[in-house]
């Protein structure tokens, strides 16, 4: 069994990005990150967003509406941000509060600036295999954790549970795509789906992206698998100081045994999704530049 490092992975493309970014002269690429309120996972991602980004030589600028802004100030604020032309890219933090729209917000972000990926001319893009488009962070990431740790999806069957618009379905269209690294042969299931184990123990590459802690377990996976474990999950824990522990979707103990390669929670997937939020923000420097 062997342990794909997102940690490491994520450092070998924010170093790329880097001396990227200190061969530009003039302006250098700005991400505009806007969190609403002060949801502590909100807090704790976007400052390590912004300290990533400073790392790398890209300007991060920090909004910070309260959490009783009207959707109509913060549409606003999102049309200031798409007119400036000092701004390449912005990230509306999620979750937002319950009295905001979220699909209405990624509609509102430009999608010549929309890093996240969630707009739907971008998703659109996904499908169409178009790469002026971009690709949401979570499910690029994925990619290039398979692509880095030689897994070739040519061939494979890949099943991804979960189909959210976050994750499942664009790594899903991402897998299926006509090019190096994907053409793999995708099947969807979620919660509804039936029989969930035998479709599961199929996969020759396993996306676990449900949401729920432990939910995959060893009977659910083919011997010599790929997993790949997009979840993060506080579960209660009083050993530890925070009074949680973080799990992912996948029970690690009994289902890293039987793997070929798996991503640990934390530092698997995690790591690679700030990376690749900073890649789309240079590539759309480099996009909006080339006017």
């Amino acid at each position: 069994m062997e342990l794909i490092d997102g940690n490491r992975i994520a450092a070998a493309i924010i170093a790329e990005l880097k001396t990227e970014v200190a061969g530009i002269t003039g302006r250098k690429p700005c991400i505009a990150l806007v969190r609403v309120g002060e949801d502590p996972a909100s807090v704790s991602y976007v400052k390590k967003k912004e300290k990533t980004a400073a790392e790398i030589g890209i300007e991060g600028r920090i909004h910070l509406p309260p959490v009783d802004i009207t959707p109509a100030d913060l549409f606003a604020l999102i049309d200031r941000l798409n007119a400036d032309p000092g701004v390449d890219g912005i990230l509306v933090q999620s979750p937002l509060p319950k009295h905001i729209d979220e699909l209405a917000v990624f509609r509102r972000v430009a999608p010549e600036k929309d890093v996240d990926g969630f707009n739907t001319l971008n998703l659109g893009k996904v499908a169409q295999e178009d790469d002026t488009g971009f690709v949401a962070c979570t499910p690029a990431g994925i990619m290039e954790l398979l692509a880095r740790s030689g897994t070739d999806l040519k061939g494979k069957h890949v099943v991804v549970l979960g189909r959210s618009l976050i994750v499942g379905k664009p790594v899903a269209l991402l897998a299926l795509q006509k090019k190096a690294g994907a053409n793999g042969t995708v099947t969807i299931c979620h919660s509804g789906t039936s029989n969930l184990p035998a479709l599961t123990r199929q996969a020759d590459v396993l996306i676990a992206a449900i949401g729920r802690p432990e939910f995959v377990t060893a009977d659910m996976v083919k011997p010599g698998a790929v997993v790949i474990d997009v979840g993060i999950n506080r579960v209660p824990d009083a050993t530890k100081k925070t009074g949680y522990r973080l799990t992912g979707d996948v029970h690690f103990a009994t289902v890293a045994p039987l793997c070929r390669k798996i991503t640990p929670v934390p530092g698997g997937v995690g790591p690679m999704t700030v990376a690749m939020l900073m890649q789309n923000t240079v590539k759309a420097y480099r996009l909006q530049n080339q006017r």
